[in-house]
Parts: structure tokens; sequence; C-alpha cells
């Protein structure tokens, strides 16, 4: 008997093609999308900037970061022109040109975020229309140790309750404002805290890169229940980097054990402790952080956010991009 409910057979439902603000490609069309964009880096290059465990080579930036950094350059030129029609528009003729363009790069510990703002640093500074590119980590607005402690924040680092969010928002507000010098604190890796009375400085740059695990969340309601601005209405484009949640842990534990083999030998790192016992003893410890902070924090708090990105881009389990989502205008 025919249902009275539809007449459509269920086989056209489920080809029927699920509605999408992105552009779907693979690593071969988005590939060939670099229109003869010359390499401007050398291996010895991508070597010095990729992160501790990242498999980048040089096919991997003339594949996917050289389609990128032209389709930016698009952007930055789109948006100086944009720009100035509002300003004719609004009759602001003597408007001052030159706003920075803010590119946000989100996703989890260990999912290769910190390489790609890197090698998107490099590579858009080497075209002659923005050569002044600076990139910026959220680690710097950690709230120090102290108060983390202070807070019972400790076991929650990295969470977005553990930053100082309004500090960072003015940050990338100012930077967008034109100021000509905006500060920011600095974080050790070696220390696991923000070191006094260092700061990093940020002068006008063309375009400023923003890297970080939540970068992409929207703004919590003030106490009145009006929505603020939040970090990302700053932002002129985003990535997201995005892999397996199981392929991340093991690229984590991996990475884990060759800071042990490295970084975490200084005497003065915070992690040393964890060179002076087996690797068994180590690496349960570092299976303990994954399970109860990195990988909880990057399915309620960072993964969450994907869809707010312009571009999400999609690693396989051996670290190299297999397909890429772009956000239809």
């Amino acid at each position: 008997m025919i249902s009275p409910v539809s007449s459509t057979p269920r086989s056209a439902h489920r080809n029927k093609p699920e509605a999408t603000p992105y552009v779907d490609l693979t690593r071969a069309e988005w590939s060939a999308l670099r229109d003869k964009t010359p390499l401007p880096l050398t291996a010895e290059e991508v070597e010095r900037l990729r992160g501790l465990g990242d498999v980048i080579d040089l096919d991997e930036v003339r594949d996917i970061y050289l389609p990128l950094s032209r389709l930016l350059n698009l952007y930055v030129g789109a948006t100086d022109g944009l720009r100035g029609a509002l300003n004719t528009f609004l009759g602001e003729t003597g408007t001052q040109t030159g706003t920075p363009f803010v590119i946000g790069v989100a996703g989890s510990v260990a999912g290769g975020k910190s390489t790609v703002a890197r090698l998107l640093t490099a590579l858009l500074s080497r075209w002659p229309e923005h050569p002044r590119v600076e990139r910026v980590t959220t680690d710097g607005f950690l709230l120090p140790t102290k108060e983390l402690q202070a807070r019972g924040l400790m076991s929650r680092k990295g969470f977005p309750e553990s930053y100082d969010r309004r500090a960072l928002t003015k940050f990338v507000a100012d930077i967008k404002a034109g100021k000509d010098e905006v500060t920011a604190p600095v974080y050790s890796h070696l220390i696991y805290d923000i070191v006094p009375d260092e700061k990093l400085v940020v002068r006008r740059p063309d375009i400023l890169i923003v890297e970080g695990l939540n970068v992409l969340q929207p703004a919590l309601p003030g106490k009145d229940g009006r929505t603020r601005v939040g970090l990302a209405d700053y932002f002129d484009f985003s990535v997201y980097i995005d892999a397996n949640p199981d392929d991340v842990e093991r690229w984590y534990l991996n990475r884990f054990k060759k800071l042990r083999q490295t970084a975490f030998q200084d005497p003065n790192s915070y992690f040393r402790k964890y060179t002076q016992v087996s690797e068994e003893e180590a690496l349960d410890y570092a299976r303990t952080q994954w399970r109860t902070i990195n990988k909880p924090n990057l399915i309620e708090n960072i993964a969450p956010t994907r869809g707010r990105a312009t571009l999400v881009i999609r690693k396989g389990p051996d670290h190299k991009v297999r397909r890429l989502s772009l956000r239809k205008l």
C-alpha cells in the first residue's frame, strides 16, 4: 500500500544532495587552482616551519598551501576594494586605508594548526601586495598559572575559560583599528606559563594571523543578556584544521614521545620530570592528559566551531590533506 504522506521514492530522498554552504574539493581539484603560482619556499625553509611530528613537505606546500596563499591574496585585494566602496558610499573619502586583513587558524592540539599558520605567514609575506605579515598565538592570552590555580582551572588549561578573552579580543580589535603599535603577552612552552614582563609588539601589519584552539568561538552573552562582539567577528578569513580524533590522539602521543627526547630534556622545562620516568609511565600521563583535557576540549568546544570557518582542511591518518571545503559567497 502506498503511503498517503508522500509518493516520492525513498531512494530519491537518499540521493538528494545535502544543502551546504561549502564547496567540497578533493586534493587534486584544489591543487589545480594554484594557477601556476611559483613556490617561494625551499625544502630547508619548509623543514624549519613545520611542527614536531608534522610530515609536511614541498609537495604538500605546493598542492595545498600555494593555492590557499593565492586565494588569500585575492581575498585581501577584494576586501580592500569593498572597503573603498563602503567608504565612498558613506562619504568618508578621507578615511584611512590599509586596514589589516585578519586570518584565524583553529583546530585541535597536535592537529598541525601551528605549522599551517607559520606556512601561511611565510607564503603570504612573499606577495608584494602585503609583505608585512604577523602571526600571534592565543597561548599568550592564557591566564598565568598562578591565576589558573586560584580559579581551579589548571585541569581546564586550553578550554575557553582559561583565557583572558577580553584582552585577546581587544588586542585584535586594536590591530584591526589600525593602531600604530599593539602589544600581547608572551607564553613559554618551556616553563608552561606566561613570561613575566615580556611583550610581543605588533606594528601595523598588512595581514595578521591569529592561531589558537578556540579562535572561532562566538562571543558569550553579557550579564545583561546582550550579545557581545567576539574574536571571530574581526576575522576576514578563517581556517579550521580537521582530522579524526583517533588520529589526533596518535599524533599527540607521538609528539609527546619526541618532545620527551628533545625539549623536555631542558633542565628548565616544566615537563622534565617525564624524562626521569619510564617511557610507558610518561605515556600514561600523556594519555590521561588527552582523554581528560584535550579530547573533551576538542569535542565540546573546538570541533563545534568548524562550521564557522571559511575553509575547512581535512587531514587523513598520515597528516596529509585529503579534502577541503570552501565556504560559498
